[in-house]
């Protein structure tokens, strides 16, 4: 049985920080984000912020950062690096995807990281109804000729995209209009035997034998991203 991810994010939040420390390793998510909005002096508005994984990105430049979680553990994580940049304005928020305790347009990027999918559960009543909501409320946000961007998964351990929830990737591109592409954001590991510790209590055992048979070190992933200029 794979593991419980909604529990690692309440339970494990220091293990996930390092688990996404590996991943990206040649830095291409940053470049492909800041080709759509730049975020040099852009005030960031991030929905699943978890540990921090995309704040890290843009606070060397945006001027301001909310970070926006279910999850008040992994914000802890996030807030941890973010008082270390003295000339960031910054806050956290612990929130539900479809209610953020914000303002109308004060945002110049509203950002959500591999976690409005899962709002796409078959356990989610009306999936599609959510997910309006929740990008209805990233839109919200955002001012005009702002950014909304989408991040999801295209497979961990696959070396071409795979569409793996096509109905939501659909729905993305078909009835609300984004524009997509994906790119590659491999983990990076000293040993096969590091890569089986710091990937398999999130992806399961299955996925530590693939690792294994494999003898992956660098352990393969891609990622789309999905975005619309408001």
């Amino acid at each position: 049985m794979p593991p419980d991810q909604m529990a690692i994010y309440r339970e494990q939040a220091r293990q996930y920080e390092n688990l996404v420390n590996h991943e990206d390793y040649q830095h291409y998510l940053g470049t492909a984000l800041s080709a759509i909005r730049s975020f040099d002096q852009a005030d960031w508005v991030e929905w699943g912020a978890g540990t921090g994984r995309l704040t890290d990105l843009a606070a060397p430049t945006a001027r301001s950062i909310i970070a926006l979680d279910a999850s008040a553990a992994m914000l802890a994580v996030a807030a941890d690096k973010l008082r270390q940049i003295n000339s960031l304005k910054w806050q956290i928020a612990v929130a539900d995807h479809r209610h953020a305790p914000l303002p109308d347009r004060c945002a110049d990027i509203a950002i959500a990281g591999w976690t409005i999918g899962y709002l796409s559960s078959k356990f989610v009543p009306d999936w599609q109804g959510a997910l309006r909501q929740a990008i209805g409320e990233m839109q919200r946000v955002l001012r005009p000729g702002g950014a909304l961007i989408i991040i999801e998964t295209l497979g961990t351990g696959y070396i071409e995209p795979a569409r793996l929830y096509p109905d939501y990737y659909d729905f993305l591109e078909q009835d609300l209009g984004f524009q997509h592409k994906s790119i590659r954001t491999d983990y990076q590991f000293a040993s096969v035997d590091e890569a089986v510790e710091g990937l398999g209590f999130f992806f399961g055992e299955r996925f530590e034998q693939e690792i294994r048979d494999k003898h992956w070190d660098i352990v393969p992933e891609c990622t789309g991203i999905w975005w619309k200029v408001v």
